[in-house]
């Protein structure tokens, strides 16, 4: 794996060359390419120079060893320890950073939220990981763009779909796909019985028009009057929009905004999204049978996570992690659950590797 480093070495060097250049910096397309390329270079060739340096310096403490004094003896054996567990480290790290990249993890995201089993408590629960994932954009600073809300009238939500825009949106939230669950005793039942419902969540990496090709002959685009509560009217304008496709029968509605123009252009990314989704998922079948962990694979078959409210506990069942803060996970605070995924997943690649 180590034999391509010095090849990236000397292909960073190279654009670094490039995006100095004056031709290049004048064509900004091409420069803005060459530099998010030597970005995502950057930390491979930081990690490959001190992995070398402190290669060097074990040879150098080595050497120390042949001396007759033995003092100095003494501090080379405890430098080369602490040597060969950086070295260690730094292996480690860069075969991390040598993992194939997922296309996709740069991406914004759509999040598509449902209530399962459950009744009006999966209508509250979805509610709560919709204002979870809120949360944790807010605390990365990323910017939502809600799609499209069905609430219950009980404070519960039937379903919604948003957007998140950020820079690695999906590589953090693409672990989020699948069936959540949650335990608890709702406030109306008087026998303090725990209930369990369900609620699904989709993520899906936004689709650009080169993603998928949509014909516009296997569209159908109705419009109609958005409506709230009890089905009254809330606009008096038909600027809902639902887009029928065809083939598929998929159907994508959008009525958050007034403009019948932006409802349309929020429900082609929507449907744009789903359709590119399930193209990456017949693409990665083969792959996905292949593999007995269902982390990474964007499997939404079968719970992923419950949340146990009398234990204050939420279970990652793919990584069997638990994490015991109720409350402030469902305020967005999910980094730990997120980070845990990854290492989880990134272990499973290098084993695969290593094999």
């Amino acid at each position: 794996m180590f034999d391509k480093l010095d090849f990236i070495v000397e292909k960073y060097y190279d654009l670094g060359l490039k995006i100095s250049d004056p031709e290049v910096i004048n064509d900004n397309r091409n420069w803005q390419k060459l530099m998010k390329e030597h970005s995502e270079l950057t930390p491979i060739v930081e990690a490959y120079s001190a992995y070398k340096n402190a290669k060097k310096e074990l040879e150098e403490a080595k050497e120390l060893l042949a001396g007759s004094d033995e003092d100095i003896k003494e501090l080379a054996k405890m430098e080369i320890e602490e040597l060969l567990e950086k070295i260690s480290e730094y292996e480690i790290e860069l075969k991390k950073l040598l993992l194939p990249k997922n296309e996709n993890d740069e991406k914004n995201v759509i999040v598509e939220i449902r209530a399962g089993a459950g009744g009006d408590e999966a209508g509250l629960f979805a509610s709560e990981l919709l204002r979870m994932y809120v949360r944790y954009a807010e605390r990365r600073n990323w910017k939502v763009d809600m799609i499209s809300l069905s609430d219950t009238g009980v404070g519960g939500i039937k379903e919604a779909s948003f957007q998140i825009n950020g820079r690695g949106a999906y590589s953090r939230l693409k672990y989020e796909s699948g069936v959540h669950r949650v335990q608890r005793v709702p406030e109306t039942e008087s026998g303090g019985r725990i209930h369990t419902s369900t609620a699904t969540v989709a993520v899906l990496p936004e689709a650009e028009e080169v993603d998928v090709e949509i014909n516009q002959n296997d569209l159908r685009v109705d419009v109609y009057r958005s409506s709230g509560n009890g089905g009254q009217s809330v606009n008096t304008t038909d600027s809902a929009v639902r887009i029928t496709h065809l083939p598929t029968g998929m159907v994508v509605t959008c009525q958050d905004e007034k403009s019948q123009l932006k409802n349309k252009d929020k429900a082609m990314k929507v449907l744009r999204a789903r359709l590119y989704d399930i193209k990456l998922a017949e693409q990665n079948q083969e792959i996905a049978d292949q593999r007995k962990s269902q982390v990474g694979t964007g499997d939404r078959s079968g719970k992923i996570r419950t949340y146990n409210f009398p234990q204050g506990r939420i279970t990652d069942h793919r990584v069997h992690v638990a994490v015991h803060k109720m409350s402030s996970f469902l305020d967005g605070d999910i980094d730990e659950m997120i980070d845990a995924l990854i290492t989880s997943f990134q272990a499973e690649a290098l084993k695969n590797i290593n094999e």
